[in-house]
């Protein structure tokens, strides 16, 4: 009984394996159709007491992406995207730290985490959660390029409430296509994607301004060859 247990339990894992290598591998070429992220909010709005919240998503290539609205992303989420391995293990030593002197807990996920919980996983704080996003973030970065990774984020992203992906975004707040972003309102969208719910675009307050003031300094700092080197690197 106890053998049949386990062969189930081997078995259920390898094809439990096999499925997500194989989601992993399709969505390296093709667009996601949505995100969980985007499930998740629609079925809580089923039931929701104000109704459902509209999704406005619509893909668009990288080539189709205003280079100032990637590197506005890296500016402001992940400047170590180039060189990590999918963690950045000194921001999260870090927040450790902090927590440990007493300090409010801060997020320390980077881009391709991000894009690891929001493609496949559900909101919350869980220790399987968090292993879950541990194991598809290194199976992304095993078998995307980093370009493919930030191509998504920026596709996934909320930037706003049920607006996700940098083509709605832009469409909704500029009344332009993604490729016509400029660096002022590429880092003003890329302020709000800590907490796109409460931060807003349309009616930024002291806070976002400040911060996508910083994040336009920080994408100066960097400049446009911090993201060649990217594709060069890793592709």
């Amino acid at each position: 009984m106890i053998i049949r247990v386990a062969e189930k339990a081997v078995w259920l894992t390898a094809g439990l394996f096999l499925i997500s290598l194989v989601a992993v591998l399709i969505l390296r070429f093709v667009p996601p159709v949505y995100s969980a992220f985007m499930v998740e909010r629609y079925c809580s709005g089923l039931f929701a007491s104000r109704g459902q919240t509209a999704i406005a998503y619509h893909w668009v290539d990288w080539n189709a992406i205003s280079p100032q609205m990637a590197l506005a992303a890296v500016a402001a989420e992940d400047q170590k995207f180039p060189k990590h391995f999918g963690f950045d293990f000194e921001s999260i030593a870090d927040a450790l730290e902090e927590i440990e002197e007493g300090g409010r807990f801060r997020g320390a996920s980077t881009i391709s985490q991000q894009v690891a919980k929001n493609l496949f996983l559900w909101k919350g704080k869980s220790f399987i959660r968090k292993g879950l996003e541990a194991y598809f973030t290194v199976l992304m970065e095993l078998l995307w390029p980093k370009r493919r990774i930030l191509e998504v984020y920026l596709n996934v992203a909320e930037f706003g409430d049920g607006i996700y992906g940098v083509e709605a975004a832009a469409k909704k707040f500029f009344g332009k296509p993604p490729s016509g972003l400029t660096k002022k309102e590429s880092a003003l969208l890329a302020a709000v994607l800590p907490n796109p719910i409460r931060l807003r675009v349309a009616a930024p307050s002291a806070y976002v301004k400040l911060r996508a003031l910083k994040i336009e300094k920080q994408m100066g700092n960097l400049g446009q060859s911090y993201l060649r080197n990217i594709w060069s690197a890793h592709e």
